[in-house]
C-alpha cells in the first residue's frame, strides 16, 4: 500500500469502475487510511472496453447506478466527478490538474480492462506516480488456482474444492478514518451527458423491476437470505417462483461485493448448511467464469477447445430474429425471451434452455445468442455470459463432452407444470388448457377456438420439429470426439 505523503494537500484519486458501491470498496478503504483529500472518479470511455462496450440494458442500469453512487458519496463529502475520454489520457490529464501523487482503483479481470490497466500503471508510475489496484469483485484472484501441475482448472469441480482449500475469501474492507473531500474545484460532466438512458423509452419494464445502487442490493441480500434462500435447494429451478437472490445485476455493477455477500450469507441464522453452501456455490460459478476469461481470453469469440472451431453452424436470419423476439412457437422458449427483453433479466434455467434451443435446435452459432444477452441483459458480464453460452454450445469447460439437447416441451412439464410462467409472459395462450400450455400446436381445434387461439395467426406455429432438429444437431455433431448422445 502506498505511504501517506508529509503534504496532506495531494490528493489521491480513487478511479471507481465495475465497484460502484461505498462499502467494501478496498481502493477507497486503502484512500482512506492515506488521510489525504480523495477524489472519486468515473471514466466514460466506451472505446476503451475493447471489442465489448457496454449494451443497452446495462446502460440503463449504469446510469442510476452512478446516480445512486453520487448521492452516497455526497453523504460522506465527497463528489463523484465523471469524466469523458481515452482512459490514459483523462488520468494524465487529472493528475496534472490536481497535482494527485497516488490512483487507486479495484482490479477488472476482463481482457481489455487487463490490457489498459498495465499500460496505464506503467505510464503513471513512469510519470512518479504511485498507483495500486485492489481485488474488490472475486473471492479469489484468478493466478492464484492452478492444479497440481501449475496450470489452470478446466472442471468446475476440481476448481471450486481448490478454492474451498485454500481458505475462507478475506473480510470485507472496513474504513477506521473519515473520508476527507478535495476543496478545489473539478469539472464534471453530467451523468445525463454520457447519454446512457434510451431515447426511446423501452424501458418501463425495468423500471418497474428493478431499483439499483447499493442501498438496493444490500436491501436484495437481505430479503434473499429471508424469503430465498431459506428453500433454495428446492425452488431455485422453477422460473415461477421467486426461488433466486436476483443478485446478479448488483454484482456485476459491483453495488455488491461476493466477499459481502459470503459474510452475510455463511454467518446467516436464518439458513442451514446445506442451504447456505448450495447458494455459496452459485457465487463459485461466477467466480469460475471470471477465471476461466482470465486464463483463457479467447473464449468470448472462440470456444475454448480449438476442435469445436469448425461446429456446423447455420446461417438463419430469420430463426435468430423470432428466436430474440420469443417467437419460436415453443412457450417456454419464448416466454424466456419475452421476459428478457421485458425486464433485462431471465430465470438462469430458462437461459440454459434458450441458450439450448438456438444452439441446438436451430443449429445457430452460440455467439449469436451471446450478443443478444450482452445487449439486454441487465446484469450483462463477458465471464459469464461466456461461460454459460460455452456450456449450452457444447465447446467449454465443463460442458464436452456432454452434449445435451433439451426439450423444451419436458422441461416446462417439469419445472412449469402449470404453465404459470408461460401465461405470464405469453399472454395469448393464458387461457390455453395446462395440458396443452407446452404443446399447443398438438392441442384439438376445439380448445385452440376457446383460448382464442390461431396457431399462426396470434401465436405462431413452431419454428422446428424438436424431434427432427435434434437428430440433426446430433448429425452434425458425430464427428467430434467424446460426443455423447444425451437428452433431459
Amino acid at each position: 500500500m502506498p505511504k501517506s505523503s508529509e503534504n496532506h494537500s495531494k490528493p489521491t484519486i480513487v478511479w471507481f469502475r465495475q465497484d460502484l458501491r461505498i462499502e467494501d470498496h478496498p481502493a477507497l478503504a486503502a484512500a482512506s487510511e492515506l488521510g489525504n483529500p480523495i477524489i472519486p472518479i468515473y471514466i466514460w470511455s466506451p472505446e476503451d472496453e475493447g471489442k465489448w462496450p457496454i449494451g443497452a440494458a446495462s446502460k440503463w442500469w449504469l446510469h442510476h447506478s452512478l446516480e445512486s453512487l453520487q448521492n452516497e458519496l455526497s453523504h460522506r463529502n465527497l463528489k463523484l466527478i465523471i469524466l469523458k475520454g481515452s482512459y490514459l489520457k483523462t488520468l494524465m490529464k487529472l493528475v496534472e490538474e490536481t497535482e494527485s501523487e497516488v490512483v487507486l482503483w479495484n482490479r477488472c479481470y476482463e481482457p481489455a480492462f487487463l490490457e489498459s490497466d498495465t499500460a496505464i500503471k506503467a505510464a503513471l508510475q513512469k510519470k512518479g506516480m504511485e498507483t495500486k489496484s485492489f481485488n474488490g469483485s472475486l473471492l479469489y484472484d484468478p493466478w492464484k488456482i492452478l492444479n497440481k501441475q501449475h496450470k489452470p482448472f478446466k472442471v468446475f469441480t476440481y476448481f471450486w474444492k481448490d478454492c474451498l482449500k485454500s481458505g475462507d475469501p478475506s473480510q470485507p474492507a472496513v474504513y477506521t478514518k473519515h473520508f476527507i473531500a478535495y476543496p478545489k474545484k473539478i469539472v464534471s460532466e453530467s451523468l445525463d451527458s454520457l447519454e446512457l438512458l434510451p431515447k426511446i423509452h423501452w424501458d418501463k419494464g425495468l423500471i418497474d423491476t428493478w431499483q439499483p445502487g447499493e442501498k438496493h442490493a444490500q436491501a436484495a441480500l437481505k430479503k434473499a437470505i429471508k424469503t430465498v434462500l431459506p428453500n433454495y435447494t428446492e425452488t431455485r429451478d422453477f422460473p415461477f417462483l421467486n426461488g433466486t437472490s436476483q443478485l446478479s445485476p448488483y454484482l456485476h455493477f459491483g453495488e455488491i461485493s461476493p466477499r459481502a455477500i459470503w459474510q452475510a450469507v455463511s454467518k446467516s441464522k436464518e439458513l442451514d448448511k446445506d442451504q447456505a453452501q448450495a447458494f455459496l456455490r452459485q457465487l463459485g460459478w461466477r467466480e469460475f467464469g471470471y477465471y476461466l476469461l482470465y486464463h483463457f481470453p479467447h473464449t468470448p469469440e472462440h470456444p475454448l477447445y480449438p476442435k469445436y472451431e469448425n461446429l456446423p453452424w447455420r446461417k438463419d436470419p430469420e430463426g435468430l430474429t423470432a428466436w430474440q423476439k420469443g417467437l419460436t412457437g415453443y412457450p417456454l422458449i419464448d416466454a424466456g425471451m419475452r421476459q428478457l427483453w421485458k425486464i433485462g433479466w431471465m430465470h438462469n434455467r430458462v437461459r440454459m434452455l434458450v441458450g439450448s434451443f438456438l444452439v441446438k435446435d436451430l443449429l445457430i452459432a452460440w455467439q449469436e445468442g451471446e450478443k443478444w444477452f450482452w445487449d439486454t441483459l441487465v446484469d450483462a458480464n463477458l465471464a459469464n455470459n461466456t461461460l454459460g453460452w460455452q456450456w449450452v454450445g457444447g465447446c467449454g469447460a465443463d460442458a464436452a463432452p456432454y452434449f445435451r439437447v433439451f426439450n423444451p416441451v419436458v422441461q416446462g412439464e417439469k419445472f412449469d407444470a402449470k404453465g404459470e410462467y408461460v401465461k405470464k409472459w405469453v399472454p395469448e395462450l393464458a387461457d390455453l388448457p395446462v395440458k396443452w400450455i407446452h404443446r399447443p400446436w398438438e392441442a384439438p381445434e376445439d380448445v385452440l377456438r376457446q383460448a382464442g387461439v390461431v396457431l399462426g395467426e396470434n401465436y405462431p406455429k413452431p419454428l422446428v420439429d424438436h424431434d427432427q432438429a435434434r437428430l440433426r444437431a446430433l448429425e452434425g455433431f458425430k464427428s467430434l470426439k467424446n460426443f455423447e448422445d444425451e437428452e433431459d
